[in-house]
């Protein structure tokens, strides 16, 4: 009897071993398949498979939904890792189609970001929007493998974005002038005014000719610009001011007294009592003579600033001189101090803090060395140490940190590691095109995006971290250009040294 209780206990346990095993056996396959399609949907990411290969890439999401749905409701793992697989196999089709739009869409991929950093799907929404449809088309022939069809339609897609760019260019810098242009039209500016008004036109044409010829250079356009914006707005003036003369019935004596008066009060600023029975040559002249004594008055001004910049080059230079010998005394305080068995704590801590001093210098200079000055400008403010990171970027309107990103990103955890235990300021500016509040917020998303990569892929705690967004209000180039604009389209990041300075 007890024989038979003891081999049945004996079956039992086996069972629930054998049970147990089979438990953890598939828990074990379900994360592995589960690890696997994160895997290669990771890839697809990075590729931006949404975009280049999207039918592939939504299908795949699509099941591998269904598949965690069936996770959730306790379904099979046989039939959720047969889920996963093919999910799998949809996002893996989508990054070779995406590897391969990449290729054949090149250009019209370059041509397309070009026109989104001017904003082109608001100033120029007819043409981008084709352009948008004839991209999609391209990608939607890629992904079906006619890749004959998408190649034909990358070089007309390029053309349109081109066109779309060239569009929003023009309307950016020229929509001013049209409106201005169009406002004495309606003033009946070609009857009032109509000289001024074609020299303002003349303007617009030129300006648009050179934007035609070369759409990235912009500074000589503008120049031309702010002179048909001068004319088109003289063109109403003169436009207003003939119609009330009409209008009135002024006869040409009350014109021509009207035009002395103001001649006057100019002439009484000069303390000049202007004579003006034969006419007007003798006040002209004497008119002329103030301005040429006014402007011989700050030549003289000027060469007296130049002497003081002189002046001040020389005395900075003796502090230069001074600031040597001071460092060769110091190294004689040092001599002396050894000989003599010790210094003073006076002297300790001057010491000290002249060796503090050489310490953030190489740590300056080690820094500085980490990159090159097209990636990265490095600069200090007081004892902060500034990373200028000119080469991350961001999608236009977006916050999220591209994967090209990834290698400066790593150059900049170096250079931190060089301040252990600093803080860190993370600034965000844009750009002055758009919406005020929008800079704002845009700016602040990208410096916690920054913040949020440096804590879970840098490992820095988030105490030393700070994200900041300055918006459009602290501009270090001219927004009037796309150079400019640029430049102001930025990512700083501060570093706070903890040393004996700071105390």
């Amino acid at each position: 009897m007890f024989s038979i209780c003891f081999r049945t206990i004996i079956i039992l346990c086996l069972f629930f071993i054998i049970s147990i095993s089979n438990v953890f056996s598939q828990d074990n396959q379900l994360t592995n398949c589960l690890n696997s399609v994160n895997g290669v949907l990771n890839i697809a990411r990075e590729e931006n498979a949404s975009t280049y290969a999207p039918r592939n890439y939504q299908k795949g999401m699509e099941i591998l939904q269904d598949a965690k749905a069936r996770e959730l409701k306790k379904n099979k793992i046989d039939i959720i890792c047969k889920k996963t697989l093919q999910a799998e196999n949809y996002f893996s089709d989508s990054i070779e189609s995406a590897k391969m739009a990449q290729m054949i869409l090149s250009t019209s991929i370059i041509s397309r970001q070009n026109a989104a950093n001017i904003n082109a799907e608001k100033l120029a929404n007819v043409i981008w929007s084709k352009a948008e449809r004839s991209f999609d088309e391209a990608i939607r022939n890629n992904e079906r493998g006619n890749s004959d069809r998408s190649k034909v339609l990358n070089e007309e897609t390029t053309i349109l974005y081109e066109m779309a760019e060239l569009v929003a260019i023009k309307n950016l810098y020229l929509n001013s002038t049209r409106t201005l242009i169009a406002n004495a039209e309606e003033l009946k500016a070609s009857r009032y005014a109509p000289i001024t008004l074609e020299k303002a036109k003349n303007l617009l044409r030129k300006a648009e000719d050179l934007l035609d010829q070369n759409r990235y250079e912009t500074e000589a356009p503008l120049d031309i610009i702010k002179q048909a914006n001068y004319e088109a707005k003289r063109t109403i003036y003169l436009s207003t001011l003939t119609k009330d003369i009409r209008d009135k019935e002024m006869t040409v004596e009350r014109l021509i007294l009207n035009w002395e008066k103001t001649l006057t009060q100019i002439a009484s600023v000069a303390d000049i009592s202007p004579v003006m029975v034969d006419g007007y040559s003798e006040l002209e002249q004497q008119l002329t003579t103030y301005i040429l004594d006014l402007q011989h008055l700050n030549q003289v001004l000027i060469q007296d600033k130049q002497v003081l910049i002189q002046d001040k080059q020389v005395l900075i230079q003796d502090q230069k001189d001074n600031l040597i010998q001071l460092a060769d005394m110091e190294e004689e305080i040092r001599a002396l101090d050894r000989r003599l068995g010790g210094a003073t704590a006076e002297k300790e801590a001057l010491i000290q803090r002249l060796e503090a001093q050489a310490r953030i210098k190489e740590q300056f200079e080690k820094v500085e060395k980490m990159f090159n000055s097209k990636e990265v400008r490095v600069f200090r403010e007081n004892n902060n140490v500034i990373l200028r990171l000119i080469t991350l970027t961001f999608e236009s309107g977006k916050s999220k940190l591209l994967a090209e990103s990834f290698d400066l990103l790593v150059k900049v955890e170096k250079a931190i590691d060089v301040y252990p235990e600093s803080e860190l300021i993370i600034e965000g500016h844009t750009d002055s095109l758009g919406d005020d509040d929008f800079n704002q917020k845009l700016s602040q998303d990208r410096a916690e995006s920054v913040l949020k990569y440096m804590v879970n892929a840098m490992r820095i705690p988030s105490y030393r971290l700070i994200a900041t967004g300055y918006g459009e209000t602290n501009p270090i180039a001219n927004n009037e250009t796309e150079s400019g604009r640029s430049k102001n389209r930025r990512i700083d990041i501060v570093i706070i040294p903890h040393n004996e300075l700071s105390q």
